[in-house]
């Protein structure tokens, strides 16, 4: 398959369009090896306007008396078995210099009349070479919210040249986004679709399903419309120029979720210590709000370098990691970073946020984009992004795409084996069995953990151990010894037993990436370890006293305060880590 490239753009390979045109064959040359390309970069060539004296057709048949590179580009559409016309909008159609060359294809056809059969308009000229079997893809990014309405003025050119509806259009609105490295999140995303689209156009067309995914809004109208207006850096009533750092905290702003807001105003204050600027951030519930006074009370306060955030915004380091360096400091309610991707969606990590300022087109300098327009003429439907629900697998887990890990898949066993083994040993015993064998049947839309089978196999080990014979004073401080092992043990491990479990309430497993989570589980899991290591102790003395079959009750009491110790600290050490930042 040959293939002919031809980049519109002004410009030129730092196009928004060229970054989707380069994913678009990439998932061809993936499908097929035999790929031939050609690629012509329009502002690099000298192609004049068409002069219109028709001396292609009556005095030089077929050649064109303007001498250029022109000649060339006919060559080339006429080597092609597929050309793609890679563009931005421009003011509702194609740039100047490639409406140029499309004008310039005029010696390609014959002067004659003909009918426009299955083209738009009321009449045409035949093609002077045989063009049957020869595709077109069009592909094109936008600056407004969406592409839907916007190119009715390509459509109509295109179906003139090529025939009503016969060819492929990917059209993508907001398309600066693709140029933001705060949004690189989302927007890679939908490259990854264009990709597919790649493939899937080699091997017979593009799927309903990938136009469907290729239509979706990158954000909604409101989040694109709000960035792309604080890109601008001019305020709205004064006009007067804002400061980058403004401009920067609206646009985060932009991205907030209205639908994440948590039944209480929360005030995000941003200090930006190198430049001696602060603003606020309101969430409330009908939206966002960027104070410049500082007027409110802060829920958290946030004190960076500007460079800092930028660089966790982008994508270049992770914000807990640089937390972790102590190359920011957070105040007051820390629970807010450890919900930012709710607050803020579709960014990763602490503090990724908007993006910069870029020059769009058709509706002016923007940042945020998101909707596209897919495979033909109507397109599909436009649908919110950025949410789909996606399978997932915990580390030493099972694939489950309903629920995450649960704690008490690894406790009930456990439980079961030291509460009732000391009242009565052999039906304490088959008690345990049975705990081991019901609780995954219970459970089962939980993910499973590795920790989980372990604790199966030990709590069954010590049951079937004590119906054979063995003293149930010296197997009981065993189990409890077995599993302080396995928690302190676990510590050892890139995972701590705990993090499979907490990571449930902090971001999922991208929490597993996160250093101060991992820090604080693995605290956290060596300081239980160590309370069932020295459990065995008084167990083995407690079981040889009247009180034997109440091991289990007294047995809780120092967990259950261990439990509550947890929850504080939890909380605690995170925001303490952060406090300690720089100043």
């Amino acid at each position: 398959m040959k293939v002919l490239v031809i980049n519109g753009s002004p410009k030129g390979r730092k196009s928004n369009t060229w970054k989707l045109t380069e994913q678009f064959l990439a998932g061809m040359r993936e499908a097929q090896d035999a790929l031939e390309t050609e690629e012509i970069q329009v502002n690099q060539l000298e192609i004049r306007p068409c002069l219109g004296c028709f001396s292609c057709w009556n005095k030089t048949p077929g050649s064109c008396c303007i001498r250029d590179d022109m000649q060339e580009v006919i060559q080339k559409l006429l080597w092609a078995d597929v050309t793609i016309w890679s563009f931005p909008l421009y003011y509702f159609t194609v740039p100047g210099g490639l409406k140029n060359l499309i004008d310039r294809q005029l010696p390609m056809v014959l002067p004659f009349m003909e009918e426009n059969t299955g083209k738009r308009g009321n009449g045409s000229h035949p093609s002077r070479y045989d063009m049957s079997g020869k595709k077109t893809v069009l592909i094109s990014t936008c600056g407004f919210y969406t592409a839907e309405g916007n190119y009715d003025g390509v459509y109509s050119l295109f179906d003139h040249i090529c025939g009503d509806g016969a060819y492929t259009a990917i059209f993508c609105g907001q398309g600066e986004l693709f140029r933001v490295p705060e949004l690189s999140g989302r927007t890679g995303e939908y490259l990854s679709y264009v990709r597919e689209a790649g493939r899937e156009y080699v091997r017979g067309g593009i799927r309903p399903e990938t136009e469907e995914k290729l239509s979706q809004l990158l954000y909604p109208k409101e989040v694109f419309e709000s960035m792309a207006d604080a890109s601008w850096g001019i305020d709205r009533q004064t006009g007067e120029q804002e400061s980058d750092a403004l401009i920067f905290t609206r646009q985060m702003a932009a991205l907030y979720r209205k639908e994440s807001y948590p039944g209480r105003e929360l005030v995000l204050e941003m200090y930006y210590t190198d430049l001696d600027e602060c603003y606020q951030v309101v969430l409330g519930e009908s939206g966002s709000q960027v104070l410049t006074d500082s007027s409110k009370k802060a829920t958290t306060r946030i004190e960076t370098p500007i460079t800092v955030w930028r660089s966790i915004a982008a994508g270049e380091i992770r914000g807990d990691a640089a937390l972790m360096k102590h190359l920011y400091r957070v105040t007051g309610d820390f629970s807010m970073m450890l919900n930012w991707d709710t607050y803020f969606g579709g960014t990763g990590g602490y503090g990724e946020t908007g993006g910069e300022e870029n020059d769009g087109n058709g509706s002016g300098k923007s940042v945020g984009e998101g909707n596209g327009k897919s495979g033909g003429k109507n397109g599909a439907a436009e649908k919110s992004g950025g949410n789909r629900k996606r399978e997932r697998k915990s580390p030493g887990g099972i694939l489950d795409p309903d629920k995450g890990t649960n704690m008490m898949n690894l406790l009930i066993p456990w439980i079961v084996l030291w509460a009732a083994v000391p009242m009565d040993g052999y039906l304490g015993c088959f008690a345990a069995l049975a705990a081991c064998v019901l609780t995954p049947f219970a459970l089962w839309r939980n993910r499973k953990t590795f920790y989980d089978f372990l604790s199966d196999v030990l709590v069954a080990a010590f049951s079937v151990a004590v119906l054979l014979g063995a003293p149930g004073r010296i197997a009981l401080p065993l189990a409890y010894f077995a599993f302080g092992v396995m928690w302190t043990g676990s510590c050892l491990c890139r995972i701590p037993l705990t993090a499979y479990y907490s990571m449930n309430q902090y971001n999922g497993e991208d929490s597993l990436n996160n250093p101060i989570f991992m820090r604080t589980n693995r605290i956290l899991t060596l300081l239980w370890g160590i309370l069932y290591l020295i459990t065995p102790v008084w167990t083995y003395f407690l079981m040889g006293t009247g009180m034997g079959a109440w091991t289990g009750a007294v047995n809780s009491v120092l967990p259950v305060l261990m439990g509550i110790f947890t929850a504080w600290f939890q909380k605690w050490y995170p925001a303490r880590v952060a406090a300690w930042g720089k100043k």
